[in-house]
């Protein structure tokens, strides 16, 4: 399979960044696109709502349903599944893409912000597959991808901002038990992260990060159609990184990805260089 042409994909998050990437590219193979985020009205910080994420999806050759959802909501999240159900007949897909996110140690870590990250990033990425995982077992080629990084215990990662690290390997390992878990036979369960930072609309509230030393969102678009067209018997509990999954594929270029080609890359979080 190389196409995800008729597949219905149930993204978290999926109004702008990363999300908003991976909708647009199963869009251009004539995918089905559920946009599941919380940005129903313009935020004049962060652009992109699930109606203009919808909208884009459809101009792509895809099919798009807009829905306003908070996955911290266990009775949004079910609807959400009920909607798409009901809309497309079933899912095949589910990216586990929403995230919060707060880079600061312990002294300036609002509890509101702890508890944030805790209840979107693990419990709604295990929430969101609990939901979906009915229809998932009767797609023909199922999978979850969480956009989530390799475990890791290394305190480098940990000190900084201990919060945001804890929120964001809760995802890991949830990855890690889902994939592991008998009740998931036959589904694809695996984590996908980049190697570079991502130029996305959010590093604008991040100070610090060189924009020029970032790739486009388009490299993680390619790497998660790059996984879900796979195979998804036998290919499970994997910690994938971008690159190598689209060298893997064949591609030898990365120049395009680069939002300034001349520039060095920034890696990302929990990736060495």
């Amino acid at each position: 399979m190389s196409s995800l042409h008729g597949k219905t994909l149930f993204i978290t998050g999926a109004s702008r960044g990363i999300g908003w990437a991976i909708a647009l590219r199963a869009a251009r193979d004539g995918a089905n696109v559920v946009i599941a985020a919380k940005s129903a009205v313009p935020n004049p910080k962060l652009p992109g709502t699930i109606h203009t994420a919808a909208t884009a999806v459809e101009q792509a050759g895809g099919k798009a349903l807009a829905i306003q959802c908070d996955i911290r909501e266990e009775e949004q999240v079910h609807a959400a599944v009920a909607a798409t159900v009901e809309r497309f007949g079933g899912i095949d897909i589910l990216i586990n893409n929403a995230s919060a996110i707060w880079l600061q140690g312990i002294a300036n870590t609002p509890m509101k912000r702890f508890d944030l990250m805790q209840q979107v990033n693990a419990r709604g990425s295990f929430l969101c597959t609990q939901a979906c995982l009915p229809y998932l077992l009767k797609a023909d080629n199922p999978h979850v991808l969480t956009l989530a990084p390799p475990p890791t215990l290394d305190p480098k990662w940990w000190g900084p901002h201990t919060a945001y690290t804890l929120a964001k390997m809760g995802m890991s390992l949830v990855t890690l038990g889902l994939a592991a878990d008998p009740a998931t036979k036959g589904v694809a369960i695996n984590a996908l992260w980049p190697r570079t930072i991502i130029a996305t609309d959010a590093l604008n509230m991040i100070p610090g990060v060189e924009i020029p030393r970032c790739r486009t969102p388009e490299i993680m678009a390619d790497a998660a159609h790059a996984v879900l067209v796979r195979k998804a018997a036998g290919f499970s509990g994997l910690f994938l990184i971008d690159e190598e999954v689209l060298r893997e594929a064949g591609t030898t270029d990365f120049s395009t990805y680069a939002v300034d080609p001349t520039q060095s890359l920034l890696p990302d979080l929990y990736v060495d260089p």
